[in-house]
């Protein structure tokens, strides 16, 4: 992490780490921790899918890290602190509110988010809001430790 943070600082200006307020268990909101990757003026909590350029505010060392899922590594300092879990549906934006009806719907809310997820290892932002909210509901049904660890196995691969 110490490695990620000193190759941030030299990419580009701005802080190392970035905050953004996420929906945790219940519907609560919490400051997700993450690695910068991008500019400083990029607009605030706008997904990235959202915005009309995006590969324009990636900074260089951040397509790298998004790629790698390095930049979600800070994750385990909200695990620590008991807002997360390590496999679990991944936090929802405080302003996605059509991902969170739909959550509502799967008992998807009803849990701790977590650092990675059934959704995340069958397509990460690539699914649309509908099918990634399906596999947080077939998450919850299957919910067990040898699922979860299933899902770090691909998380993994």
């Amino acid at each position: 992490m110490l490695i990620v943070a000193i190759i941030i600082k030299l990419d580009s200006k701005g802080p190392v780490l970035f905050k953004q307020d996420r929906i945790g268990k219940n519907k609560k909101i919490f400051k997700v921790y993450k690695f910068r990757t991008m500019r400083v003026d990029t607009p605030n909590n706008v997904p990235t899918h959202m915005l009309d350029n995006p590969d324009f505010y990636i900074t260089k060392i951040g397509k790298f890290l998004r790629k790698t899922s390095l930049d979600e590594l800070p994750q385990l300092l909200n695990i620590l602190k008991g807002n997360m879990a390590f496999v679990g549906p991944r936090p929802a934006l405080y302003n996605q509110d059509d991902l969170v009806a739909l959550r509502d719907k799967y008992h998807a809310n009803d849990i701790k988010p977590g650092l990675t997820g059934l959704a995340q290892v069958k397509g990460r932002d690539e699914l649309p809001i509908k099918i990634k909210a399906q596999y947080d509901g077939e998450y919850i049904k299957k919910l067990s430790i040898w699922f979860d660890i299933k899902i770090c196995f691909m998380t993994l691969k």
